[in-house]
């Protein structure tokens, strides 16, 4: 639906609220040309999505044979902060299983999978697939991530602490936030200043202007995940 919101946005914006006998041709005539193209352009990103969609449920049937009746869906297809001005950016899906019968319940596991990408992704040929790096993370693999991101934004170090704040409240942009209270503050850094942690042998954390930064240590590449998709994974998780 929000495409075609953006559609009457830009028809609204393209239409002349008032043009003079002499100029309607020209105006109708420009009107009509944008409103093509801004329909093929909208098109254009419903079909990268159902193709990115398609090639996450590929990934996951060869990769992860266990996975026999799940739900597949978009959450995110460009994750990345707003400011952030690389040209990487991530894809997520939240994927939850179920028992296949007359009318299907959604109650099974939750997991998320993350589709990193690197420069050139998408290009007039499409989108290349071979430059998406593939992360499938459960809850306790997202609660260890969130963990050790808050440890180096706050300081707090204290873990059983840091899962009890976690699991009650969310991450917003100064900290994380349980009800109308700011359980643990954020350091308040610069836009040129970083604290980093080693996560894993395939990627490291980095806390930066208010923000969760994601190092990718295979293609060095750097994306920073925006608030709003943070905590729409959190909730995933953890809203019943």
């Amino acid at each position: 639906m929000k495409h075609y919101f953006l559609v009457l946005l830009l028809l609204s914006m393209i239409f002349p609220r008032q043009a003079s006998s002499q100029n309607d041709g020209a105006a109708i005539a420009a009107a009509v040309g944008g409103a093509i193209a801004v329909g093929a352009i909208i098109a254009s990103i419903d079909q990268m999505e159902e193709q990115a969609e398609l090639t996450a449920t590929e990934w996951i049937l060869h990769n992860h044979p266990e996975l026999t009746s799940f739900s597949l869906k978009t959450m995110s297809f460009d994750g990345k902060k707003a400011k952030d001005m690389s040209a990487t950016s991530v894809i997520t899906y939240k994927i939850q299983e179920f028992v296949p019968e007359m009318d299907p319940e959604l109650k099974g596991k939750k997991q998320v999978l993350f589709g990193f990408t690197s420069p050139g992704w998408i290009s007039d040929y499409g989108i290349d697939f071979n430059k998406v790096n593939w992360f499938l993370i459960d809850e306790t693999e997202w609660m260890r991530m969130m963990v050790a991101y808050v440890k180096v934004a706050s300081d707090e170090k204290n873990e059983s602490n840091l899962n009890n704040s976690l699991k009650e409240g969310k991450i917003v942009n100064r900290g994380v936030k349980s009800g109308s209270k700011l359980a643990i503050p954020f350091f308040k850094l610069t836009g040129d200043m970083y604290v980093v942690t080693d996560y894993s042998e395939r990627l490291k954390l980095l806390y930066n202007e208010r923000s969760l930064g994601v190092y990718l240590k295979e293609t060095r590449d750097l994306v920073q995940i925006g608030r709003g998709d943070i905590i729409d994974i959190h909730d995933f998780f953890f809203d019943n």
